[in-house]
């Protein structure tokens, strides 16, 4: 999980969990967390806090992270409202990276992205399914896709401060893999599963056999379906719909003719990957 710092004048949702988790990992009673039956992690116990930075610092296969979150995620959901508390903690670091990177540019929303980011995460902490693979992942885009909500509604309601008047070249995309696919995703130009299919197995440990037996395809079947997800990422980047505000289908359609599909793999260059 990665870490942006963010500078705050005001309390925000984030700042606000840091701050509740400090004081629960704290001596003398530290809320615990048992590592011994998670793979890959030291056989002992931890404080919550100790589990966090082990998570920060130490690149853990998706079967072990997928653990950690199940074992937090039952705890969030039957030990009661310190446990709420402990697991928003551990994820904070990946959750102040997403938010940074959704309201760059959109500063005035920072504070209701932060709020979005938190929300999104700790609804899906409490019902998504537990049983699936890329448990850590699926928290994440939920999180992804509550905040990036706030900011596309933004873009909505308001013309773009350089506004071009004549033709250019669209500017690039910023950002790596996963805020395209994010971005892809909210506008409906792809969906949320492709998405995460995407980045599971191109930017990802995922197998895509591992996969396709888990829905019941092939991974002939699931290769067609990332591979046209991709040309439509990719064929969205050539235009620069990805470069700066997230419209809707709608608009889109209504501001342009029909796109030509592009042809080739979407490979944008990877900064940086967690399973």
């Amino acid at each position: 999980m990665g870490t942006t710092t963010r500078t705050r004048t005001a309390v925000t949702a984030l700042s606000t969990a840091e701050q509740a988790f400090t004081l629960l990992t704290c001596e003398p009673a530290p809320l615990v967390f048992d590592a011994r039956p998670v793979p890959g992690l030291p056989d002992t116990t931890m404080p919550l806090d100790e589990l966090r930075t082990l998570l920060m610092f130490n690149r853990y296969d998706s079967d072990t992270t997928d653990e950690v979150w199940r074992q937090l995620a039952h705890h969030t959901r039957g030990w009661g409202p310190a446990w709420v508390v402990g697991a928003i903690g551990v994820a904070l670091p990946a959750l102040t990276h997403l938010a940074a990177k959704i309201s760059r540019g959109h500063a005035r929303h920072a504070d209701d992205v932060d709020s979005e980011v938190l929300a999104g995460f700790l609804h899906a902490l409490r019902t998504a399914d537990l049983t699936p693979p890329r448990l850590w992942l699926r928290l994440c885009w939920a999180a992804w896709r509550a905040g990036a909500a706030v900011v596309k509604a933004d873009d909505g309601e308001e013309l773009p401060l350089d506004l071009p008047t004549g033709s250019r070249s669209p500017r690039m995309p910023y950002g790596h893999p996963d805020l395209l696919l994010g971005r892809a995703a909210a506008t409906g130009l792809i969906t949320a599963e492709a998405a995460e299919l995407i980045s599971a197995t191109r930017f990802g440990d995922a197998l895509i056999e591992h996969l396709a037996a888990e829905r019941g395809v092939t991974a002939s079947v699931l290769r067609m379906r990332r591979r046209r997800a991709e040309r439509v990422v990719a064929a969205a980047v050539t235009r620069g719909d990805l470069s700066s505000a997230m419209r809707p289908p709608a608009q889109r359609a209504a501001a342009r003719p029909a796109p030509s599909v592009a042809s080739g793999r979407f490979g944008v260059p990877l900064a940086g990957s967690s399973g």
